[in-house]
């Protein structure tokens, strides 16, 4: 289930929560089914990836990272199969319950269209990597990522809430996909060199490394920018500006990204950086309701 990365998958909740909050909107139902939601998704996309990955043979021994299911041999093709099939099911179940606590039947259409959101996230989760038009080979990984971490995530987690789109969610909303497309990203520049192998094509391996290395630095570099432009904005007492205490460990996160010669050496900095973004959407989150 990679329960490293369940932190990250939450962070836009966590910020259209608090944005919904900060206008008056909460309900402490919604929020625990749209965590259940977003987790069960996420460990989704985990299985499938560790699935895809592996019958196609990209997890091998020159793989860097922790070993994975299939590649250890504990777990069979065949299991790992029946795992997604009920994990998908798991999720439909939070995903309805979350869509009727929301909605119910007085917002009709909107229901059906979260509905019809929910499934493009299922889809979505499974089809990175599984099956021969997986978009993770085609480098488009981090479009994706993009969309349901950030934009996906943040603002529809702020209408669960609100029953309609604010413009006060845009920015947080590009920053969070920002950072989590970073993470990708760094994932993608360690195991650059089985990519190549494998020939899975992420976007790293089509931009080569150095290229790669600028692409973060916009990336994690226009996340931090975008969230003080939010802080800027929205200032109303220095208590929501107290998620600048997260640039410093993303600013020497880009120091050690800058100085990399060896890309299995970059494993380290992928926890950090999630974490760093986690950290960063609950401050972000919190100064604005405290």
């Amino acid at each position: 289930m990679r329960l490293r990365t369940l932190p990250l998958s939450i962070s836009g909740i966590i910020v259209g929560t608090c944005l919904a909050a900060f206008d008056g909107f909460f309900n402490p139902l919604i929020f625990v089914l749209a965590i259940l939601t977003t987790l069960s998704l996420q460990i989704l996309s985990n299985l499938a990836n560790d699935y895809g990955d592996g019958v196609k043979g990209t997890d091998n021994d020159d793989r860097i990272g922790p070993v994975r299911a299939l590649q250890s041999g504990d777990i069979t093709a065949k299991q790992m199969l029946l795992a997604i099939k009920l994990n998908v099911v798991v999720t439909l179940v939070f995903a309805i319950s979350l869509i009727w606590v929301s909605f119910g039947s007085e917002n009709f259409l909107m229901s059906v269209f979260f509905f019809i959101l929910g499934l493009a996230c299922v889809v979505a989760a499974i089809k990175y990597t599984v099956g021969d038009s997986a978009y993770g080979y085609k480098g488009l990984g981090d479009v994706f990522v993009f969309l349901f971490f950030g934009l996906v995530s943040v603002i529809g987690s702020y209408v669960l809430f609100v029953k309609q789109i604010d413009y006060i969610t845009f920015l947080p909303a590009v920053a969070v996909g920002m950072l989590s497309s970073g993470v990708l990203n760094l994932n993608n520049m360690r195991d650059i060199l089985s990519d190549v192998k494998s020939n899975k094509n992420t976007l790293v391996v089509k931009l080569g490394s150095e290229r790669a290395k600028k692409y973060h630095y916009f990336l994690v570099g226009g996340a931090m920018f975008v969230t003080a432009l939010f802080g800027i904005i929205y200032y109303t007492s220095p208590i929501n500006l107290i998620f600048l205490i997260v640039f410093f460990p993303l600013i020497k996160h880009l120091i050690t990204v800058y100085k990399n010669e060896v890309p299995k050496d970059l494993d380290p900095e992928l926890k950090k950086l999630a974490l760093s973004t986690f950290f960063l959407a609950l401050l972000l989150g919190l100064g604005f309701i405290l």
